[in-house]
């Protein structure tokens, strides 16, 4: 039975037969729910409610691959602690001033005021547990600031993920529409809460077409991006087709990089742009879409798996690679890779399905 399911892994909509009632999904959702977890009715209902808004298919595997994310992201808490949460916010406070040229003094000036308690930001930071709460602070200092200092510090909110999914609070503002809770303050806010971290966690892994025959790819792609372990298995099929040895990090353009400079794999396609058939033009246009479905059905993309495929005496490049990342973030404390990640909720998936 696992055998067949892992087999039909574009988990967002593969099975096809009968749809399941409302019972059915719910009584599901309670078999593979921790037994001693604190108001289990609530996260089912929770859950379901996303993928009704959604319009995925609640299939066991596709409940599973959102439970398995939950439990590896949060051990089912909507606002999960984080250790050292205070110190790691305020240097990432002051790295994202820095980067933006903002001098140091402006930051220690802003965290010495007091704020509506008595005490001193920075000392309430450092008091902070939840990254709700630390995001919450912050919105009250910049709108207690003076307009200056308030305006300056404004996008250097360090908050970047919440909720029981740790989504993208970025990503769920830009996929705001559609979503089916009132919003009584903002998205960022919503993402905080169990039913908004669902939502947008669980659209954030299943909401997209992608064509993989392995769960463990998809969930790659929550942690390094959609479509990126379709992108990091084109670049290997770019090296083989060019002889030029590439990074397997699901990136295919650089960022802002103009037309005579262009990032590595683009500059290796280029190299053999007369086999591709292809200018400059067209391949850059080509790899603007590795963001979304349609980059599979580009001339680029048929053309460059045609030439390593032809390489490879009969063997076909594969079509998903699980990207080589190293995981960097204030709370990571380790080393850490989107394959450890991956491979981690895949095993809690496969647990999730027999139960």
């Amino acid at each position: 039975m696992l055998t067949l399911a892992m087999a039909c892994i574009s988990l967002a909509g593969c099975e096809r037969h009968r749809a399941r009632s409302a019972e059915e999904v719910n009584a599901s959702l309670l078999r593979k729910l921790p037994p001693r977890l604190e108001d289990r009715n609530g996260w089912a209902r929770d859950v379901q409610a996303a993928f009704a808004a959604l319009r995925v298919e609640p299939s066991d595997t596709n409940l599973c691959a959102a439970l398995a994310v939950v439990e590896q992201e949060s051990t089912y808490r909507a606002d999960p602690q984080v250790p050292d949460l205070g110190r790691i916010a305020v240097a990432e406070i002051k790295r994202r001033a820095a980067a933006r040229h903002i001098p140091a003094f402006v930051v220690d000036a802003a965290l010495d005021l007091r704020s509506l308690d008595g005490r001193t930001y920075a000392a309430r930071i450092g008091a902070m547990r939840t990254e709700r709460e630390l995001s919450e602070l912050y919105e009250e200092m910049i709108a207690r600031l003076p307009l200056g200092s308030g305006r300056v510090l404004k996008g250097l909110n360090p908050v970047r993920t919440g909720g029981p999914m740790q989504v993208s609070i970025d990503f769920a503002e830009r996929h705001a529409r559609g979503y089916p809770y009132g919003t009584e303050r903002s998205i960022r806010h919503e993402v905080f809460t169990r039913r908004g971290g669902l939502y947008f966690g669980i659209k954030h892994l299943l909401d997209y077409p992608a064509a993989y025959d392995r769960p463990l790819y998809r969930f790659a792609d929550f942690n390094a991006g959609r479509y990126a372990s379709r992108n990091a298995a084109f670049q290997v099929a770019a090296s083989i087709a060019s002889g030029t040895r590439l990074a397997r990090d699901g990136d295919l353009l650089a960022p802002g990089a103009p037309m005579d400079r262009p990032g590595a794999t683009e500059a290796a396609l280029r190299s053999i742009a007369p086999r591709l058939v292809m200018d400059d033009a067209a391949i850059r246009n080509a790899l603007g879409k590795g963001h979304s479905e349609a980059f599979d059905e580009t001339d680029l993309f048929r053309r460059v798996y045609a030439i390593a495929d032809a390489a490879g005496a009969g063997n076909p490049v594969p079509r998903a690679r699980v990207p080589e990342i190293d995981l960097a973030s204030p709370k990571i404390s380790r080393k850490l890779t989107t394959a450890w990640f991956a491979g981690r909720v895949e095993a809690r998936w496969k647990d999730c399905l027999k139960r």
